[in-house]
């Protein structure tokens, strides 16, 4: 549960309004946490309270498709660029230069691709999850293993169906997917609960599998270079099921200034698994700001 005082804002940026969860002191160094599929703001509920008593001014925003969140047509408006000028028009809306950004799954995506298209905005990042996309983009076309773990990408793909799979039976399909990629004990009733009435708003099922269909149907401008210059902080829960560990270091060896941390006993669903460490981890390496 979450002590810290939350305000609930609706933000204007790149022509849409995201729903945006605020809280911490307005003087206190900018901190965007970006969720992935398929939760919605609470995905960081574990974090909020010891990011706001370090100090930070913590912006939790559904992204674009997702719960109260602008959900706009069209398979491009979910396009890389598109969701990295979403992260861009918070940081104005916040009345900054730069932020702090992490993220994780497609979050973790997000934020890997605004550190390499925008990466003057950025003081520091933390990836939870998801390798960079160039690694990605290896793993799934050359090696067998990934690519028989990443078969959803492809099921996405499909008109409808996918929509269907995840309504099904009041949401038995998007419980189905949480619970069989998660640990026992990772997602109480409640979370559960709470991430069937994001999924229950008008068009957020589509919204959010849009997601996956712009990744192959409208991929994002290649940049000149895949080597990210913001200083990285990587974690991985080693028994992620829909993405390999092989990735996490060829990850960091495309930053500058990076750092990869395993947790052995965490999932994909770190942050939820393992939150006094991965807390922890990102404090120690957002609140040293002499390199950021």
């Amino acid at each position: 549960m979450i002590k810290t005082s939350l305000k609930h804002e609706f933000v204007e940026t790149n022509g849409i309004r995201l729903h945006v969860t605020q809280a911490g002191p307005a003087d206190g160094p900018l901190l965007i946490l970006l969720h992935g599929f398929p939760e919605y703001w609470r995905s960081w509920q574990h974090q909020i309270d010891a990011f706001v008593e370090a100090g930070f001014r913590v912006w939790v925003p559904d992204q674009r498709g997702y719960n109260l969140s602008d959900k706009p047509k069209g398979i491009a408006a979910y396009s890389l660029d598109e969701l990295a000028a979403d992260v861009v028009g918070l940081i104005d809306a916040a009345g900054e230069e730069k932020t702090l950004l992490v993220g994780h799954d497609w979050g973790a995506a997000v934020t890997w691709w605004t550190a390499n298209k925008y990466p003057e905005r950025l003081h520091k990042i933390g990836i939870l999850n998801v390798p960079h996309h160039a690694v990605m983009r290896h793993y799934t076309r050359r090696s067998l293993t990934q690519m028989r773990k990443s078969w959803y990408i492809l099921f996405f793909q499909l008109p409808w169906l996918p929509e269907l799979s995840l309504r099904w039976r009041n949401w038995a399909g998007g419980m189905r997917l949480m619970k069989s990629s998660s640990r026992p004990t990772t997602f109480t009733e409640e979370e559960l609960a709470g991430c069937q009435q994001a999924w229950a708003q008008p068009e957020a099922v589509t919204g959010m599998i849009n997601w996956y269909r712009a990744i192959l149907q409208s991929p994002p401008q290649q940049l000149p270079s895949p080597r990210i210059s913001t200083p990285t902080l990587m974690i991985w829960g080693r028994h992620d099921i829909a993405l390999g560990q092989e990735m996490a270091q060829p990850s960091i060896d495309l930053c500058d200034d990076g750092r990869l941390i395993f947790i052995e006993e965490a999932t994909h669903w770190v942050q939820h698994d393992a939150p006094q460490r991965v807390n922890q981890l990102l404090l120690e390496f957002l609140s040293n700001r002499d390199d950021g």
